[in-house]
């Protein structure tokens, strides 16, 4: 019987073209696009879980508030793991790792710039599962000047990874570290990948240098909530009793769902968003139910076409069973050959897919058993859910009136059809809104003032400590031609997410210093920095040139740190730090600076401090402002003047708008993925369109003939048939309006400065679905009123 049903169903496939080939082509771009995204999600949700004691890995982070301020960070201090181990039993393992470790590497004759090497404690491989190939994990971080290659690095530096152990590699200034262990790359889901790890040094700092990452490993059956909830006693007594601070919160994140959940401040890598992947997963969800509402009411528009099938088939003594399992039989072998279809789309355009979402997958990603049986399953179950309605809508046809044609009362029927019209557009108008909206976030990330000059300026480290004592010698070697426009030396390149904090006291409005620290990004630069970036100065003056005493005296402030503490006139204030071995150092106010951002626009302003680095090892990154109209020649320029300095070590130019921009690498593939998979919703439902009118002039074919007998036009004909669906698109687009308002402006909350939402982006979706619809539609509509109504009349 069934096998009589794939028969049935291949035939009428073959004699109605037009009805398989809009049919198969909605399921086939529905699933691929399905498939594609399915995925996607699928790897996202995979992070972290490979490692053995996943659900028992915790990361710790702290979120700080005060009066006007807040500050929220994924960075510990360097006595966090110690005190925490002592105080609670729950805690098997703590372990910290340093994202600073990184650098140029040399064995003999090679060379690299290696920038994803870490520190780490020794007791690293007992929490993360990291298996070695060559080594012993318990012994090989455990000695200082110690290093653990992965398999592709030992390949670069030693073509075999088996001849890397007990070989000595050298960072600059030939800083010797014994390689004891080689294991294998860390896999792309993870949160944190590196190409090696270093032993950590001996790396104390206060409990106010936040620059380490702290995991735990609690022991088995620990409740991590339990613990969390033990942890602001050990605070009070710690680091609050040295910050001073009523409100502050110590967090355990779990492993699984840092990559997901975590937008702090100094991550590790840039995560993802869970709210980006639930917009993706229902993009997929919906796209593939255009597709399936397209085949649901193709079908129902069909019935007059089939209704005398359903009559004879009956007479012949089919039951309804037996004409629901041929419709749904035929549904599956549609949605059959749709997949074989989709999955060479999917191999063709995984490549470009894996491009724009940055990712490395394949289509058997998860095994070539799981891979079938869920597309199997998924066949069955869509072919099942898309045939279901109008399987029952056919066979519920009396015998009689089937033969004779007479499908009675549809205005169910009709009513259904509409329905399944007006979801459509629905989904489709807030996917194309969607699109706009996201587009014109961007494009306000890319134009925002961000208070400095960032489009031609670009950063390079200096490697070598030795050369970091020339930095005056190479500003003035670098200013001596004209396509230099400034040169500025700091601590680190902005835009990366990773400057840090630093605990300060301030000096109040009354003369006497705030008993609590408050936490401020810390920025080391030179008296060039300023004038090169283009900021702002509101107030005081820049750090001078000559002379030591600003090194050591003077500070210069943001406005939102001003704002922050409510001074009244900031010049002249003072602060107070710590550094060393609890050390105090006090700097005296000399200028505020303009608000300038150093991450990305879904972080807010924080308060920040600027000093002088006291030491030349601290000016370890050079700014250098060029002529971008002559990019290339200004690039070949610095590279010969550096090496006259250094010729030892490669120069490595970043520039700082792209730094930023990487800041939005996840939004621009989202914007990207959502245009693509917004066409192909467009598509779909413009299949669906385009077979629903092509049936209804079809239906409606002699009332046209005897229309146009009468004198009707073809524009009057193409009205008449498209007005029915324009009234659709217009309730699809008033329902899918305010669905598109919250969805968007959840979006957007992830930004802490982002466009508004304007009420004319709703209008241009509408403006072009609208179109789409009516082009869709019309094209059918003239057709059928430029027919010659003597074809059509000719059987009356």
């Amino acid at each position: 019987m069934f096998r009589n049903y794939i028969k049935i169903a291949w035939r009428n496939l073959v004699r109605n073209k037009m009805y398989a080939t809009i049919t198969i082509a909605g399921i086939t771009v529905g699933l691929a696009a399905f498939w594609l995204i399915a995925l996607y999600v699928a790897d996202e949700f995979t992070y972290d879980r490979y490692h053995k004691n996943a659900d028992r890995i915790f990361r710790v982070a702290q979120h700080t508030r005060w009066e006007g301020g807040n500050i929220s960070q994924a960075s510990t201090s360097a006595p966090f793991a110690g005190e925490l181990k002592k105080e609670f039993a729950e805690i098997q393992e703590a372990t910290r790792i340093v994202i600073e470790g990184n650098g140029i590497i040399s064995f003999k004759t090679k060379k690299l710039q290696v920038n994803d090497i870490f520190f780490a404690d020794s007791n690293v491989f007992n929490v993360f599962t990291i298996p070695f190939l060559h080594g012993d994990p318990k012994t090989a971080l455990m000695a200082p000047q110690t290093i653990v290659i992965t398999e592709s690095l030992a390949k670069k530096l030693f073509s075999d990874p088996a001849l890397a152990l007990n070989q000595t590699i050298h960072f600059e200034n030939n800083y010797p570290n014994l390689v004891t262990g080689v294991i294998k790359d860390i896999p792309e889901n993870s949160h944190m990948r590196f190409s090696a790890l270093r032993s950590m040094p001996n790396y104390t700092g206060g409990w106010q240098n936040f620059n380490v990452f702290t995991y735990l490993l609690l022991k088995e059956n620990t409740d991590y909530k339990a613990l969390e909830k033990k942890l602001p006693q050990f605070a009070a007594k710690t680091i609050m009793a040295i910050m001073k601070v009523t409100d502050y919160r110590m967090e355990l994140q779990p492993l699984k769902s840092i990559h997901l959940n975590s937008n702090l401040q100094v991550e590790v890598s840039n995560n993802s968003s869970l709210t980006r992947v639930y917009i993706f997963m229902a993009i997929a969800i919906l796209v593939l139910i255009i597709a399936v509402i397209n085949y649901m009411n193709l079908a129902t528009a069909r019935a007059s076409v089939r209704i005398r099938e359903v009559g004879v088939r009956k007479v012949v003594g089919s039951g309804r069973g037996h004409l629901v399992a041929m419709f749904i039989t035929e549904a599956i072998v549609i949605t059959l050959i749709a997949a074989t279809a989709a999955f060479f789309i999917v191999v063709v355009l995984l490549p470009f897919f894996n491009t724009v979402a940055g990712k490395n997958l394949t289509v058997w990603r998860f095994g070539t058993l799981v891979t079938l049986s869920a597309l199997i399953g998924f066949i069955l179950i869509t072919g099942f859910i898309s045939g279901s309605y109008p399987a029952l809508f056919l066979s519920r046809f009396k015998t009689i009136s089937a033969l004779k044609g007479q499908m009675g009362n549809l205005a169910t029927s009709i009513l259904f059809r509409k329905s399944l019209v007006v979801f459509q557009f629905v989904i489709t108008v807030v996917m194309i809104a969607g699109s706009f909206i996201i587009y014109r976030q961007l494009q306000y990330t890319r134009q925002k003032d961000l208070g400095f000059n960032k489009d031609q300026v670009l950063t390079f480290h200096i490697h070598d400590q030795q050369v970091r004592t020339q930095v005056a010698g190479i500003k003035t070697q670098l200013l001596q031609n004209p396509l230099i426009q400034g040169v500025a030396a700091a601590g680190n390149p902005i835009g990366n997410n990773n400057l840090g904090s630093h605990g300060f006291h301030f000096e109040k409005n009354d003369g006497t210093f705030s008993s609590s620290t408050k936490l401020s990004q810390e920025l080391m630069v030179d008296a060039d920095y300023i004038p090169t970036m283009e900021i702002k100065l509101t107030g005081g003056r820049n750090f001078t040139k000559s002379g030591q005493a600003d090194k050591y005296t003077a500070a210069i402030v943001n406005e939102t740190l001003v704002k922050e503490l409510g001074w009244k006139e900031p010049l002249g204030k003072r602060l107070r730090f710590t550094y060393g071995d609890n050390e105090v150092a006090e700097r005296t106010i000399i200028g505020v600076v303009r608000d300038f951002h150093t991450y990305s626009l879904q972080h807010k302003l924080d308060p920040m401090v600027l000093l002088m680095p006291p030491a030349p090892s601290m000016e370890d990154n050079l700014y250098v402002k060029i002529n971008t109209a002559k990019t290339a020649d200004a690039l070949a320029f610095i590279e010969k003047a550096y090496k006259q300095f250094d010729n030892q070590n490669p120069v490595e130019f970043n520039f700082l708008d792209q730094n930023f921009a990487r800041q939005y690498e996840a939004e621009l593939k989202q914007e990207k993925l959502c245009l693509a998979f917004t066409v192909l919703a467009i598509f779909i439902a413009c299949l669906g369109l385009f077979g629903l009118a092509a049936f209804t002039a079809q239906q409606r074919v002699k009332e046209i003939g005897i229309r146009k007998v009468l004198g009707a036009s073809v524009g009057s004909i193409a009205v008449m048939l498209s007005k029915d669906f324009v009234k659709l698109v217009i309730i699809a687009v008033c329902i899918a309006t305010p669905i598109a308002w919250y969805g968007m402006n959840r979006w957007l909350e992830e930004f802490a400065y982002r466009v508004n939402i304007d009420f004319w982006v709703f209008g241009l979706a509408a403006g072009v679905a609208m179109g789409i619809a009516l082009v869709t539609v019309s094209s059918q509509a003239i057709k059928a009123g430029m027919t010659n109504p003597v074809k059509s009349l000719k059987t009356e």
